[in-house]
């Protein structure tokens, strides 16, 4: 007997857009993404980005797509310096060495990088790590950024100022996102938008007023405390 980590579940997301993915752990969210994003191939259905179908094929082919992504744990280069993590990103997708250089010093003086770009990647406080892995893959040029857990780890004022970074990115990058985070403080205030997993299934998609209120997703993940807030 196998395990079904998600079924039937259809979310869209448009470029412009922040839509958040919440549910309880295991409800398949990160599957959900790595599925998106070609680090799995499922067994059934399909993800396609403007009508072309990347399911099942390497992950390269979904970046080419214009899918980036990051993940749970942070995944720098960390021998390289924080301009070069960027610029590492944008020489991967295509673009020439000098456009690689300015799209990283933009990049990383819309992070907050800027005093950092010398300094190793491994070197960094665990909050501009966060920050670096959102700029280099922003570097990619995506079109849609798949975000797991970008507050993990995170106080309340550093997740404020992630807050009002992924808030500004659809308007100047064009950007669509998704993310994942426990942070409800954060989703609720960042995301107009919210698609609920609970055991690999959708129990509610709507806007972030009409899902708190759901009794199903009070139930599987909210509570009555987490409706309140």
């Amino acid at each position: 007997m196998g395990l079904r980590a998600l079924d039937n579940v259809s979310l869209e997301l448009a470029q412009g857009e922040i839509l958040g993915l919440i549910g309880p752990n295991g409800s398949g969210k990160t599957t959900l993404i790595n599925v998106i994003s070609g680090l799995l191939a499922p067994t059934a259905g399909r993800a396609r980005v403007d009508g072309t179908v990347v399911t099942g094929k390497p992950a390269h082919v979904s970046a080419r797509a214009g899918i980036a992504r990051t993940f749970q744990s942070v995944r720098l280069f960390k021998a390289l310096t924080a301009r070069e993590n960027v610029e590492v990103a944008a020489l991967a997708a295509g673009v020439r060495r000098v456009e690689a250089k300015r799209r990283a010093d933009e990049l990383l003086g819309e992070f907050g990088l800027a005093r950092w770009h010398n300094v190793l990647a491994g070197a960094l406080p665990y909050g501009l790590e966060r920050s670096l892995e959102m700029a280099r893959a922003i570097a990619t040029g995506a079109t849609f950024l798949l975000l797991d857990e970008p507050a993990a780890g995170l106080d309340e004022s550093e997740g404020d100022a992630l807050l009002a970074l992924l808030a500004g990115i659809p308007a100047t990058r064009g950007c669509g996102i998704l993310v994942i985070d426990h942070d409800m403080r954060l989703i609720m205030r960042l995301c107009r938008r919210l698609h609920v997993l609970a055991h690999g299934q959708t129990i509610s998609e709507g806007t972030a007023d009409e899902v708190r209120r759901d009794p199903r997703v009070i139930e599987a993940y909210l509570g009555s405390a987490g409706a309140a807030a």
